[in-house]
């Protein structure tokens, strides 16, 4: 149809008109709506990848990562406790098969060796007191609680290279620090924003 025909029939009809500038309003605003969402979920994205990154950091890890998704980002703390325990995990075979070695190997070198030589004798004294504690419960449960209560000195990087020391075996240490893991991040947790708060309540 010709401009001027569409515009004739449009005169003579102007309910049709009307809907055709609703349903074009409608489609509009969905689309800024879909828009809106879609910046949205990628800026969660983002803050859930950094939280991630964050909890492999030694010294921070999980502990420091929770309060910063949920008191700082405000991010849902059970999906933050999930994406914090698998990143303050991932390190725990690099470190056991691995960190032992490059810290031996280090420890003599002229600008490295005082910082390798700390670690070595960091991980030694956790390794003797993870074996000091172990009374009954052994070494697991040892390890567990070790990593599991979050105050200074230590962690999973920290309990993980104790446990290389001890040659408790990868298996048994991952189990025991991801335990530990969960067990920090549900106290740091409740810490953060309460206990009512990571329930729903």
């Amino acid at each position: 149809k010709s401009y001027v025909t569409q515009n004739a029939e449009n005169r003579q009809n102007p309910g049709k008109r009307m809907g055709k500038m609703r349903k074009t309003v409608a489609t509009t605003a969905l689309l800024c709506y879909d828009d809106a969402n879609f910046r949205k979920g990628d800026k969660m994205l983002k803050k859930y990848l950094l939280v991630f990154l964050v909890s492999m950091v030694p010294l921070i890890e999980l502990r420091g990562a929770i309060p910063i998704a949920t008191v700082g980002y405000g991010l849902d703390y059970w999906t933050s406790l999930v994406i914090c325990v698998i990143g303050n995990m991932l390190p725990v075979p690099i470190i056991y098969f691995f960190a032992r070695k490059v810290l031996e190997w280090g420890c003599n070198k002229k600008y490295i060796g005082k910082f390798f030589t700390y670690c070595i004798e960091k991980g030694e004294k956790g390794g003797q007191k993870l074996r000091s504690k172990a009374g009954r419960g052994g070494l697991f449960v040892a390890l567990m609680l070790f990593v599991g209560i979050p105050v200074p000195g230590t962690g999973a990087w920290t309990g993980t290279l104790a446990a290389s020391f001890l040659n408790m075996g990868i298996r048994s240490t991952a189990a025991s620090v991801s335990l530990g893991v969960i067990i920090a991040g549900i106290i740091m947790g409740v810490a953060s924003t309460g206990v009512f708060s990571i329930f729903g309540i």
